[in-house]
């Protein structure tokens, strides 16, 4: 089963496949629904293709926008650079997409966006028919309706979400950011209206906000949870789903190596016959996220997918920085925090079993003056006299 891993950049895309993804899906900065993200021109598609390719892993491309017809001939000029630069697969929803590219670039494989609202293996039959390879299934999907679809449709390739944040709209189609700030979400623009918190005012009294509450909940009633499946993974395994996704263009490198590599390391212990372990889902918890849910898994219920009290993240963890170079005994931080070398800090490794704690650190700015506390948005360096992997990712306990 492939791991799948988001990329905001050409960075991320790196930790994403150093920490274990078997395959990444990259945006671009024009068709994609991810246009905040910095996402990749060009030149990024091909070098980011030709990184994923030597490590046998493989790059898939959204152009998962309900396209309008001023897009259509930009589409095909870019579905043609991306043929030419040998993606992996393009990931679509709208069907004129579709045909542009059975049209343009029919030896690409086209994988059908959970936009596309495929909840029946009769639709994953009917799009089967029109050339495409894969399926990422509806997210409304319970694990028994999952289950049904992959037995009667053997000669697809399945995909769901797994991990990540969650739309308040069905599959992710939704008009509130089009209709609050004139922002289109089907096209890459969405403002996430859905997390914000709403009141009340009374046409007489202006300056008087009225909060709004869903029973005795609170104000934030159209605010989702997070999706968390780990404890779900062996279930998904045995299933024969081909592809499990991680949502998070946008998040951190942080996020992306941590999640990447707590769903890879624990499917490989499943494949091998291990109990779970905990330390994966302990894990989970150390990155910044809502509060989780397994939302629809069970059975189409939405009581447990929303959070009525607080659209704040839980971020017990706090992402510092990621090593750019080592120098000997010294390595080079970006730095996105500030720390101070009284603090306790982790750095996290690709292979788990490198991962450092560190106490009473020495921590150098650009010049290797020794300083007390870094800034964000610099560099620094830290003495480490151990032989250390590359790709380490340095994070900090927050304090209660």
């Amino acid at each position: 089963m492939e791991i799948l891993a988001p990329a905001g950049n050409l960075e991320k895309l790196k930790y994403a496949l150093a920490y274990g993804a078997d395959a990444v899906y990259a945006g671009s900065q024009n068709f994609s629904l991810r246009s905040k993200a910095d996402n990749f021109n060009d030149k990024d598609i091909l070098e980011a293709t030709n990184l994923c390719h030597k490590d046998g892993k493989k790059l898939f491309v959204p152009i998962n926008i309900y396209a309008y017809n001023r897009h259509i001939s930009k589409l095909k000029d870019y579905i043609k650079k991306l043929a030419e630069a040998t993606v992996d697969a393009l990931i679509v929803s709208d069907l004129g997409v579709l045909d542009i590219i059975n049209n343009i670039a029919p030896h690409i494989p086209v994988h059908i966006s959970t936009q596309a609202n495929v909840t029946s293996y009769q639709a994953v039959k009917a799009y089967q028919k029109l050339g495409a390879k894969r399926i990422i299934l509806a997210r409304e999907l319970t694990f028994s309706e999952i289950k049904e679809i992959r037995n009667e449709c053997q000669n697809i390739e399945l995909e769901i979400f797994i991990h990540g944040a969650m739309c308040i709209s069905y599959s992710g189609r939704c008009l509130l950011s089009a209709f609050f700030n004139d922002r289109n979400a089907n096209v890459g623009e969405c403002t996430q209206p859905c997390r914000w918190k709403y009141s009340l005012i009374e046409e007489s009294r202006p300056n008087h906000h009225f909060p709004i509450n869903e029973d005795d909940h609170g104000f934030y009633f159209m605010n989702s949870k997070d999706l968390c499946l780990w404890s779900r993974l062996k279930q998904i395994y045995e299933a024969g789903i081909d592809s499990v996704k991680i949502e998070g263009r946008m998040k951190s490198i942080y996020y992306i190596a941590a999640t990447t590599r707590a769903y890879k390391q624990s499917l490989v212990e499943i494949e091998k016959g291990y109990p779970a372990n905990d330390y994966w889902r302990e894990e989970l918890e150390k990155i910044s996220h809502r509060v989780y849910t397994e939302a629809f898994f069970d059975k189409f219920d939405a009581k447990d997918t929303q959070n009525y009290q607080t659209t704040s993240y839980i971020r017990n963890w706090q992402f510092v920085g990621n090593i750019i170079d080592k120098e000997e005994n010294l390595v080079k931080v970006k730095s996105y925090h500030k720390i101070e070398s009284t603090d306790e800090i982790e750095i996290i490794f690709p292979d788990n079993k490198s991962d450092l704690v560190l106490k009473n650190f020495v921590i150098y700015d650009e010049n290797k003056n020794i300083i007390r506390t870094t800034k964000p948005n610099s560099c620094f360096y830290l003495k480490i006299d151990e032989d250390i992997p590359d790709y380490g990712v340095i994070r900090l306990k927050k304090l209660d």
